[in-house]
């Protein structure tokens, strides 16, 4: 049976029309031209550094904003093919990334791990929820939890107060904005308690949104915050 599906239905890559030979893949160029991070990076926020360091660094933003987290990776740049990704996950129904990229993540999540950990998700505000459908970070945060075998509470956080698109926005602007927007679930204030967390998101900016849900995190009794974002975006040189 299922060598007749591979034969009616073969699996395909998921940026372009090419054969996989796995479902949820990318074929070679596609894979090639997806801007995955490595080496040595910042130990905040993920954004690559030059060097082979064997101890924690930083980046120059991660040094000069105030980071509430602890520590935080990500898995690919936001350029190029794993842009087209994240905005077809956000914004194109297609949730069939969630898995490739939860996966994605999964591999560079290990400094972030810790005993006890629950995951979670960075919260819509519920009019952008019933428009959008779904929430991209709380499906990365499920196939995450899953792939790391830790409690996933996809409500865990409520983002309380709407916000605006923050695209072209300054960092103090984005700050401002999100004050007192996110807080823990009144419901889920006891799965809290003196527990870590692993924030997810699906794209890391400033880091406004996440450090926002970070103090969240911390006033409702958390003991530990790390975040894990799909895409980092990148300062142009």
């Amino acid at each position: 049976m299922q060598t007749a599906l591979r034969i009616i239905y073969p699996s395909q890559c998921l940026t372009c029309d090419e054969m996989t030979e796995t479902d949820f893949a990318l074929c070679g160029p596609c894979w090639g031209e997806t801007p995955f991070l490595g080496g040595t990076v910042c130990d905040k926020c993920g954004v690559p550094l030059p060097g082979d360091a064997d101890h924690a660094v930083h980046c120059d933003d991660c040094m000069t904003l105030a980071r509430p987290w602890s520590q935080g990776r990500a898995a690919v740049a936001y350029t190029g093919n794993a842009r087209k990704m994240v905005l077809q996950l956000k914004h194109a129904d297609r949730i069939d990334f969630a898995r490739p990229a939860a996966g994605w993540m999964a591999q560079v999540a290990k400094p972030l791990i810790l005993p006890n950990m629950i995951v979670a998700p960075v919260p819509l505000h519920w009019r952008r929820l019933l428009k959008r459908r779904y929430n991209q970070s709380a499906l990365l945060s499920k196939e995450l939890a899953v792939q790391l075998s830790l409690e996933n509470c996809p409500d865990l956080l409520v983002r309380g107060k709407r916000t605006k698109p923050m695209e072209g926005m300054t960092v103090t602007d984005r700050f401002k904005m999100l004050e007192d927007a996110i807080h823990v679930h009144s419901k889920r204030l006891n799965r809290i308690q003196d527990r870590p967390i692993l924030l997810i998101d699906d794209v890391m900016t400033s880091g406004a949104t996440l450090a926002a849900t970070t103090e969240a995190c911390f006033v409702a009794g958390a003991s530990h915050v790390n975040v894990l974002v799909l895409a980092r975006v990148m300062k142009q040189p």
